[in-house]
């Protein structure tokens, strides 16, 4: 079976090593183009490019699949396109060009979570259980007939981005798995049923904290937005990104937003919330990585400012 693999993110990998240790012909690799890297800019392959470099599988990169990478794809002629996050919509006319459509493995149950991040929702939403399904890309938004699914619960104390690198691995056999199906004729697509909602890209916006919210919201909002585009607030003007929480249920009292710190060998950093308090276990402050919160609360300490820390 001759297969187009398209993606684009480190979650897409595990899918490309998988359909290539099964035994599938990945004729090429459709990824988004290099882009700047850090703070030096540095232009850099996707991690499927970097991937599909190191396999010797030919690479097409584009950030759109205009006329002529519709071209380049139907002179390979695939049997079937796999897509994994590969970032770009594939236009009407391009849906027809493998023998067998374009089959989409998707991180959530749909019809729930349709949209660029499922993941991230699930866990800001509070689900219990998420999952990863394969379907027929057609002209709607993640609409298609669905294949096969698997589910996932989801910890409490998942970030998106564990979650995902979980998913991606399950995932990977799904996608191979459902590619057999096709190849065999034995798999026919389900359509969805019920009521979809929609994922959209986060942005910075998505991981302010609102500290006046209660202490479970906050927690799922950092955990869902670690460790893109990541939970931040701000002290004294200045931006400071959050990590995963852990609760602080025995503090009460505290404003929102109002930081105590315990003195101490390892000080405790609590903060205050619209419910109860939680306890601060990694800060990155501006200009400076990411740290331990003990050891932020210390320099807090040293300069004997402490009762003016209160996160806006």
């Amino acid at each position: 079976m001759r297969v187009l693999f398209a993606g684009t993110p480190q979650v897409a990998v595990a899918s490309l090593d998988q359909l290539v240790n099964d035994g599938f012909d990945v004729v090429a690799v459709l990824t988004r183009e290099d882009a700047p890297i850090g703070r030096k800019r540095v232009m850099t392959p996707s991690p499927v490019a970097a991937r599909a470099a190191e396999l010797g599988i030919e690479i097409i990169h584009a950030n759109r699949i205009d006329e002529v990478t519709q071209e380049r794809i139907a002179a390979l002629s695939a049997d079937i396109a796999a897509i994994v996050a590969y970032g770009g919509l594939v236009p009407e006319k391009a849906l027809g060009i493998p023998r067998l459509g374009w089959v989409n493995l998707h991180f959530s149950l749909l019809p729930a979570w349709r949209g660029a991040a499922p993941v991230q929702h699930s866990i800001m939403s509070g689900d219990d259980v998420t999952g990863a399904v394969t379907f027929q890309l057609e002209k709607g938004l993640d609409t298609g007939p669905v294949f096969g699914t698997l589910t996932e619960a989801i910890d409490p104390a998942d970030t998106a981005g564990e979650l995902l690198g979980r998913l991606a691995v399950s995932g990977s056999v799904l996608l191979s798995q459902t590619l057999s199906g096709l190849d065999t004729g034995a798999l026919r697509g389900i359509p969805q049923q019920g009521e979809g909602s929609y994922a959209h890209k986060l942005t910075l916006v998505d991981g302010k904290i609102d500290w006046n919210a209660p202490a479970l919201a906050i927690r799922r909002k950092i955990n869902g937005t670690t460790p893109d585009p990541g939970a931040w607030t701000e002290l004294e003007g200045q931006r400071f990104k959050i990590g995963p929480l852990l609760p602080a249920t025995d503090v009460d009292g505290l404003a929102p937003g109002q930081v105590e710190i315990t003195a101490g060998k390892q000080p405790r950093v609590v903060v205050g919330t619209g419910s109860h308090g939680v306890e601060l276990v990694q800060v990155q402050p501006p200009g400076k990585k990411m740290m331990n919160a003990a050891d932020w609360a210390r320099g807090i300490l040293a300069s004997g400012t402490v009762e003016k820390v209160k996160f806006a």
